[in-house]
């Protein structure tokens, strides 16, 4: 099916087709549902309880942004796009748990998209996607619950570092269409939880999530991507601060701990990236 005869997103109210106006200002279905844009350019879809789920705060995000921005994890958004390759030319690319969008701006240049959707349930996170992704769609939405998205809207979804929920992702997918998911590896930052008390990364996470999405897919390829990090004391502070260990960690104790710590301190990166075909 040609992607521009394709529905893209559907109203979470009714199911409905869920449409733009010419600015993208306002999302309306024929029932008469309508979401405005916040002035930063995201949608709240989330209606409601909303979600139960502990959103990524503004201080979260930030740090996030600064280190990212600061390349170190180009080396995974490389591997991302190399295994996010479709067959479609100009892709419709869904990230479930987006973020900053730093991953979804990195791969739809590279795979020339035709259509991105950034899905996370942090307002301050779409802040940034929004701008991130200016022709796109930032969506406030919790992963857990049916997607805004139409039955085969989507291409190639992408998951990094983000919860999965793999019968939403196989229906919004085409058939044939591929789902990349990142997971880290017991060695990613070990050097930092060493010294600042970070959550721990249980072994073969990677290996689990095969199993987990069930038989709506199947494995096509999967890469390790593992290096060296050099970071300054800014980098330590956010690299420790982005991630859910910030929800816990008190920041004058991790200044405190990084005193004693000689900079730049290498650390390590490692990642698993795996590319699902949908069946």
């Amino acid at each position: 099916m040609p992607i521009e005869s394709r529905p893209l997103l559907v109203c979470p109210a009714c199911g409905e087709k869920l449409l733009a106006d010419a600015g993208r200002r306002r999302l309306g279905c024929p029932q008469g549902h309508g979401f405005d844009a916040a002035k930063q350019g995201y949608f709240n879809l989330l209606t409601g309880a909303g979600t139960k789920f502990q959103a990524d705060t503004a201080d979260m995000v930030q740090a996030r942004a600064d280190f990212l921005g600061a390349g170190h994890y180009a080396p995974l958004a490389q591997a991302l796009t190399d295994l996010g390759t479709t067959a479609a030319a100009n892709p419709v690319i869904l990230d479930a748990g987006a973020g900053t969008g730093y991953y979804l701006a990195e791969v739809s240049k590279a795979l020339d998209a035709s259509e991105v959707v950034a899905l996370d349930i942090s307002k301050y996170a779409l802040r940034r996607a929004a701008r991130a992704l200016p022709s796109g769609f930032a969506l406030v939405w919790d992963v857990w619950r049916p997607l805004p998205l139409a039955d085969g809207a989507a291409d190639l979804v992408l998951n990094v570092f983000a919860p999965r929920n793999p019968q939403e992702f196989r229906r919004v997918l085409v058939p044939g269409g591929a789902l990349v998911v990142v997971t880290p590896l017991p060695s990613h930052l070990r050097e930092l939880r060493a010294i600042a008390g970070l959550l721990g990364i249980g072994a073969g996470k990677d290996e689990h999530v095969a199993q987990a999405l069930g038989p709506g897919f199947t494995l096509e390829a999967s890469r390790r991507v593992e290096y060296s990090m050099d970071l300054s004391r800014t980098d330590t502070m956010n690299a420790a601060l982005m991630g859910p260990s910030a929800h816990h960690l008190d920041r004058a104790g991790l200044e405190h701990t990084l005193d004693s710590a000689s900079f730049p301190l290498s650390v390590s990166a490692a990642f698993s990236v795996s590319r699902f075909a949908a069946v």
